[in-house]
C-alpha cells in the first residue's frame, strides 16, 4: 500500500494538472439509439473512446485514470445487453493490454470479480502481472464495483486483521486502519471526477475517495469523448479553488509570493 495523503486528515498537495482523474462513462447506449443502432454499437464506439482517453491522459501528463466500466448494479440491465459487456469486456483484455504493457501503462482492475466468467478472471490477473513495474499511467478499471460494496469489504478486512492480530474489535476504527484495505489504496484520491452524458450523480462510485474531489458534468456522451473534452474538463479543474475546508483567504495567504492564485 502507497502512503498517500488523505483530504479530511491533512491538505493534499495541489497540481495544475491532475494527478488522478475518475471518470463515470456513460451515454453509450444514447449515443448509439441517435443513430438508429443497437446499444452494442455505442459500446464498441465507447472502447475507442477509452483508447484517445488513455493517450490524451499521457499527454497531459496525468498519472492515474480510473474508468467505471461496470458496476455492481449493471447486473439488473438485460440480460442480452450484459452478455454483450462482458464479450467486450473479453475481447478489450484480449487486444488492449498489450498495447498498454508496450507504451509503460499499468493495468488494473477493482471490483469483486468472484462472479465472472473464469476467461475474464484469467485475463485481469495476466493483465495486471505482465504491467505491475509500470508506473508513466495507472489504468484502473472498475467492473462489478460500487462504492458501498468497497467501504463494506475494507471493514471486513479490519475485522478479520484484527481477530488474526488478537486486537480489540470493538475498538474505534481509525482512517489510518481502515483505508489501507479499500480497492484502491494504492492510488491517491481522485484530484478530478468527470461524467459523460448529461447526469449529474456520482452512483456508487468511489464513494470514500471523492470526499474533497473536483466534480465536472459533461453533455458529450463518453463515444464522442476525447482529447478535446478532456481539455475542457481540465480546464474547468484548473479554475477551482482547492480549500480543503479553509477559507479563500488562508488559501491566498498560504501561496507564495510568486504562485498563481489559482490553484497553482
Amino acid at each position: 500500500m502507497t502512503d498517500f495523503t488523505s483530504a479530511t486528515q491533512t491538505i493534499p498537495p495541489v497540481f495544475t494538472v491532475p494527478r488522478h482523474v475518475a471518470i463515470i462513462m456513460d451515454g453509450n447506449g444514447r449515443w448509439a439509439k441517435q443513430r438508429y443502432l443497437p446499444r452494442v454499437a455505442g459500446h464498441k464506439r465507447g472502447v475507442e473512446a477509452v483508447r484517445e482517453t488513455v493517450k490524451a491522459c499521457g499527454d497531459l501528463g496525468i498519472e492515474y485514470l480510473t474508468l467505471f466500466a461496470f458496476s455492481s448494479e449493471n447486473w439488473r440491465r438485460p440480460q442480452d445487453e450484459v452478455s454483450v459487456l462482458m464479450q467486450l469486456f473479453i475481447r478489450a483484455l484480449e487486444q488492449e493490454v498489450g498495447k498498454l504493457n508496450t507504451n509503460n501503462i499499468r493495468f488494473k482492475v477493482v471490483g469483486d470479480l468472484a462472479p465472472f466468467d473464469p476467461r475474464i478472471v484469467e485475463l485481469v490477473k495476466r493483465g495486471e502481472s505482465l504491467t505491475e513495474n509500470h508506473r508513466t499511467l495507472t489504468l484502473t478499471v472498475a467492473a462489478n464495483y460500487g462504492g458501498r460494496w468497497d467501504m463494506m469489504q475494507a471493514m471486513q478486512k479490519v475485522m478479520a486483521a484484527r481477530a488474526i492480530a488478537g486486537a480489540d474489535p470493538a475498538a474505534p476504527v481509525t482512517e489510518a486502519e481502515f483505508t489501507p484495505h479499500l480497492s484502491m489504496s494504492y492510488a491517491p484520491e481522485p484530484d478530478l471526477f468527470i461524467r459523460t452524458g448529461g447526469e449529474q450523480r456520482i452512483s456508487n462510485f468511489l464513494l470514500w475517495q471523492l470526499a474533497y474531489t473536483e466534480l465536472y458534468f459533461t453533455d458529450a456522451l463518453w463515444p464522442d469523448f476525447g482529447r478535446a473534452e478532456l481539455d475542457k474538463a481540465v480546464a474547468s479543474y484548473q479554475q477551482r479553488e482547492r480549500r480543503f475546508g479553509r477559507t479563500s483567504e488562508q488559501l491566498r495567504a498560504a501561496l507564495p509570493e510568486s504562485a498563481p492564485a489559482a490553484n497553482g
